[in-house]
């Protein structure tokens, strides 16, 4: 630690400090290289960061620990910006990247520095994209904003984090649970009718089409989808989606769906637009946000009442 870090960790914090502060203190305490599990690595940090037992316990309005959750604020950024690794559930541990960002940022590490890393810019939510604005605790918390935009900020900013950990997940699942994972979507989404036909046909010599899904009850059309599982960074080019639009029209279909956990190149809408079938793209991002919207490979972790003045009641 440097001597102000540790003045600070002596002195304790008047007040719980917001969640970027507690990302250094992380990743000093797992530059020892072992593998820390969550909660004796949450214990570590807040040791080391003087946090009081009265600051321990002060709770959240839902019940939850401030300074735990803020704890957790910061091993996701740090974990979205590939600064430390999960190998195993709730088990820690840094990267190389990690100790970079430690040895560049020998006082703090601000979220502003993780939005220089590219891994931490991999996914940005629809709703932000024209602005670029990713809303945290701390926006949250220091927001101008009233609370129902608060509320939906912070809603927003939980699900660029799933979003993150679904496209990273996505990405190392066999191709065949891919290919899967994409005709449940669209069951969810409500196609394949009321008997839910949909089936991932993806194999050699499948032709360029992994699935195949109904579109209304009666099976009168049918969705072809192909799905590919590619890195972050990687791109879908126009000879995969002319061999893609070949494969539709060699079994007369009309409508198919190109799913990847990529990206597409940017004359890709125009390739598809100029054709006869009629073909959707969706990207990683697009595929992480139907996922989360559609409930497939998410649960809910908590629910909250928003409440008003029943008017009803007083008159």
């Amino acid at each position: 630690m440097t001597d102000s870090s540790m003045n600070q960790s002596k002195a304790g914090f008047p007040k719980i400090p917001t969640w970027s502060v507690f990302m250094r203190p992380v990743l000093e305490v797992l530059a020892d290289g072992r593998q820390w599990q969550r909660r004796a690595l949450a214990t570590a940090v807040l040791d080391l960061m003087g946090i009081t037992e009265a600051q321990r316990a002060e709770l959240l309005p839902a019940g939850d620990s401030r300074a735990l959750n803020r704890v957790g604020w910061a091993l996701s950024g740090l974990k979205r910006a590939e600064a430390i690794a999960a190998p195993q559930r709730a088990i820690f541990q840094i990267t190389e990247a990690g100790r970079g960002l430690l040895e560049s940022h020998p006082e703090a590490i601000a979220e502003n520095d993780l939005k220089l890393i590219p891994a931490y810019q991999d996914y940005v939510p629809i709703r932000g994209r024209s602005t670029g604005d990713e809303l945290t605790e701390s926006r949250v918390a220091n927001s101008d904003d009233d609370p129902l935009e608060q509320i939906e900020s912070g809603i927003s900013s939980f699900e660029a984090d799933v979003a993150t950990d679904l496209l990273r997940r996505l990405r190392e699942v066999h191709p065949d649970y891919f290919e899967q994972v994409v005709v449940d979507l669209l069951v969810a989404m409500g196609y394949g009718g009321e008997e839910q036909r949909g089936q991932r046909i993806g194999r050699s010599g499948d032709g360029g089409v992994d699935g195949v899904i109904d579109e209304d009850a009666l099976g009168l059309s049918r969705i072809y989808v192909q799905a590919k599982r590619y890195a972050a960074g990687r791109t879908v080019e126009r000879p995969e989606l002319q061999s893609f639009v070949g494969a539709l029209l060699g079994r007369d279909a009309t409508k198919g769906v190109f799913v990847t956990t990529g990206r597409f190149s940017a004359s890709a809408p125009e390739t598809v637009k100029n054709i006869q079938s009629h073909v959707v793209l969706i990207d990683g991002n697009r595929l992480a946000e139907l996922m989360i919207r559609y409930r497939v490979g998410v649960q809910v972790k908590k629910t909250y009442d928003l409440l008003e003045v029943d008017e009803d009641y007083f008159e």
